[in-house]
């Protein structure tokens, strides 16, 4: 899908894998704390939704370069929650964490809130898992999934098709927008066997059961950040 923007060079190519959503309904009252001031919550049928989306990334490049050695791969995560802010609707980033060290540590100079953490994903004969665990605040997730039937409902739409994404960096709120094609979802059954994410809400929704999806791949493309 393509985005209107105000300039049209994307400068970060990825290709994503094994892409695995998982969603949780909260309650807006107790979200909203943890959002910046400008910005409204998304709502769908009254409640607010947490999710979190685990992936492979392949082929991490700058535009006009190839990719570059110890850089083009990784596994991420980024817990999230669905906004909008003057009449577009996206997401907005919590943290995102990755595996490798030194991307975290280059675009922690930026405006993402990336984090260097321990992700594990695998993938056997539809017998899947991942984990991840950020030491510093003991945040720590495994889940083990197999992957159903494909899925095109109103509701998974608005979960997963989103272009815009903020992020508060330093009293400042940064766009990046990003352009792909609309996901091909199929629905995911997990088991989570420990969830401590989000430690910032607590005690909210890590002990439900979420609605879950799965996406084989995905081919992106992402913008410079904008300063609202």
């Amino acid at each position: 899908m393509r985005v209107e923007r105000s300039f049209t060079m994307w400068m970060i190519a990825q290709t994503w894998q094994d892409v695995l959503f998982l969603h949780w309904p909260v309650s807006p009252l107790e979200l909203e704390k943890h959002l910046p001031p400008e910005v409204e919550l998304d709502l769908f049928a009254h409640d607010a939704w947490v999710s979190a989306v685990l992936f492979k990334v392949h082929g991490h490049r700058l535009r006009f370069l190839p990719p570059i050695p110890g850089l083009n791969t990784s596994l991420q995560l980024n817990v999230r929650t669905y906004i909008e802010y003057e009449g577009k609707k996206g997401i907005y980033f919590f943290h995102l964490d990755v595996t490798n060290f030194i991307f975290s540590k280059i675009t922690a100079l930026g405006s993402l809130p990336y984090r260097y953490s321990k992700i594990i994903g695998t993938q056997r004969n539809n017998d899947n898992t991942y984990t991840s665990y950020y030491k510093t605040l003991d945040e720590r997730l495994r889940v083990s999934y197999t992957i159903g039937d494909n899925t095109q409902t109103n509701f998974d739409q608005w979960l997963v098709e989103r272009y815009h994404s903020w992020v508060k960096w330093n009293h400042t709120l940064f766009r990046i927008d990003i352009q792909h094609t609309p996901w091909d979802l199929q629905q995911a059954d997990v088991k989570i066997q420990s969830n401590t994410l989000a430690s910032f809400m607590k005690g909210t929704f890590q002990g439900i059961q979420p609605i879950a999806h799965y996406a084989k791949k995905k081919e992106t493309t992402i913008f410079l950040p904008v300063i609202e």
